[in-house]
């Protein structure tokens, strides 16, 4: 599990990563609003602890960022900022949880458990994914290695379909039917061209190689480390 920290407080932000860190999760600290933002945006976490007080740009902003960019990324508020009206507008902004400082470290863990936990129960059923390779059917991103990788619609479908039976060689006319809702014309080499523009995105790049094809029989998308 991945998590991101926006803290500009020095000792806040090490004591964090250094507890997170003990408590086996893979943890970034940012400490100013601006590259917390870039870091949100073009990184996969799944959870994002933020302060609301920063430098560059405040803690609101950069939540208001986020969700602005249908990211649904569970967001914990940690800050001395402990009026009720503060609370309010944190949850009415789009964060999922607010603690106020000073904390005590097991209570911190216990409220990130939580929406991890209970991200964990959307996730199962809107995600698809193999080794690397995450499918986000909800938001229609795709990534590999935490990097964006940019499908049309028909490599979207065929993606879907491919992780979906996944481990399973499907051939032409099965690909034909479920995603160009067509019936296999041998003579037509459009499945083989898709499917080598989405080995190149896909793979080229990146390893283990995910997707290969099965001579006269068709193609199949399984993790080699899982063999």
């Amino acid at each position: 599990m991945r998590i991101l920290i926006i803290e500009d407080e020095v000792k806040t932000g090490n004591y964090l990563k250094q507890g997170l860190s003990e408590a086996s999760f893979v943890v970034d600290l940012v400490r100013d609003g601006t590259d917390g933002l870039h870091q949100a945006l073009t990184e996969t976490y799944d959870l994002i602890i933020l302060d609301v007080m920063l430098p560059g740009i405040d803690g609101w902003a950069v939540l208001q960022g986020i969700r602005k960019a249908e990211k649904d990324t569970p967001i914990l508020f940690l800050t001395a900022r402990d009026h009720v009206d503060d609370r309010v507008k944190g949850l009415t902004l789009g964060a999922d949880d607010y603690l106020v400082k000073p904390f005590a470290f097991s209570e911190l863990l216990a409220r990130v458990r939580t929406l991890l936990r209970r991200g964990s129960k959307t996730s199962a059923t809107e995600l698809l994914f193999s080794a690397d390779l995450e499918l986000d059917l909800i938001r229609r991103r795709v990534t590999r290695s935490g990097k964006r990788i940019d499908l049309t619609a028909k490599e979207f479908a065929l993606l879907e379909l491919l992780l979906r039976r996944q481990g399973e060689v499907l051939p032409r006319s099965l690909i034909a039917s479920q995603v160009w809702d067509m019936n296999f014309d041998s003579d037509t080499n459009v499945i083989d061209v898709a499917m080598r523009r989405l080995r190149v995105k896909l793979d080229d790049n990146f390893e283990p190689k995910l997707i290969r094809t099965v001579r006269g029989m068709g193609y199949v998308l399984e993790n080699p480390g899982c063999a």
